[in-house]
């Protein structure tokens, strides 16, 4: 049986819950840890720029005993015109174990994971970025004592990070407050019935949205690559400042997945400041990748 890691979606509670559980006992006793994928090798392939998702799947990979090799698509031919992807992908299963892939076409990862040939971790699509929000959700957990009952509050656009965080809400059903400028609302109205359940609300008020909530999360106005740069017009008054939070809860915490436009969606002071938990936020990403690589190979 080939696992592969797509879309939060595809997982149930418990399921998740194990990804987490292994990810906290990394972090407790890493030495544990330290060989159980000896012999394994990941492979990891990036179209777009990354940071955090490099770093974490590179390190956490080798700490725990695996190899990792990077891979250039352009350089195998990973794009359907020398040769077919499914067969680029039953070549590389002959020498890797399990393939990352961090690109622009969320079709293009579903229809290799359904080849079933080895397992697909998606390292962030244009639709979803599923391992920075178990990361966000390790961290969530960490920081804030009643998670099960805290309230979230997400302000900013409608992307990939924010389908993800819906996903989970949607198998914890823990409180969501998503804050979105109203016209961005207006044209994901399709989207947004999907996720509409009673313990999340769609609006357009920084302020009503942060009211004594426990966590603020956010992320930048235009993702990259997106072209549209006039839509950060929409965002007047949706800058995380200590306006928004000291309506917040006394505790609250301030999240990014990075990286930040310091002075757009977020000031320096917030970023910088007491409640703000984005370097912890990034760390954890090591962690939850190396979970997750453990229940893909292991399972």
């Amino acid at each position: 049986m080939i696992n592969n890691f797509i879309d939060i979606s595809d997982y149930n509670k418990s399921q998740i819950d194990e990804i987490i559980l292994i990810a906290k006992n990394i972090k407790k006793n890493p030495k544990k840890f330290s060989s159980v994928l000896k012999d394994k090798t990941l492979g990891m392939i990036f179209e777009k720029q990354s940071l955090r998702t490099r770093l974490s799947f590179n390190l956490g990979m080798k700490k725990i005993g695996g190899h990792v090799l990077e891979l250039s698509s352009k350089d195998i031919g990973f794009d359907n015109i020398r040769e077919k992807s499914e067969d680029v992908l039953r070549v590389l299963s002959q020498f890797i174990d399990c393939l990352m892939i961090r690109n622009n076409d969320h079709k293009k990862l579903v229809d290799l994971s359904n080849q079933k040939i080895i397992p697909i971790i998606n390292g962030l699509t244009n639709y979803s970025h599923p391992c920075q929000i178990l990361g966000d959700f390790l961290t969530i957990q960490e920081k804030i004592q009643n998670f099960q009952n805290c309230t979230i509050t997400w302000i900013g656009d409608f992307n990939n990070v924010l389908i993800s965080l819906l996903q989970l809400q949607n198998i914890y059903l823990f409180e969501l407050k998503v804050v979105i400028p109203s016209k961005i609302l207006k044209s994901n109205q399709k989207q947004i019935k999907k996720f509409k359940n009673k313990k999340n609300e769609f609006i357009s008020d920084p302020k009503l949205g942060a009211l004594k909530t426990d966590c603020i999360m956010t992320d930048v106005w235009l993702s990259m690559g997106e072209k549209n740069k006039n839509k950060i017009k929409y965002f007047k008054n949706f800058t995380v400042n200590d306006k928004i939070l000291n309506i917040a809860s006394k505790k609250v915490i301030f999240m990014h997945c990075l990286p930040a436009k310091r002075g757009q969606e977020v000031t320096s002071k917030v970023l910088d400041g007491k409640h703000s938990v984005v370097l912890e936020q990034a760390k954890n990403r090591m962690y939850i990748q190396q979970a997750i690589l453990i229940y893909v190979l292991k399972k």
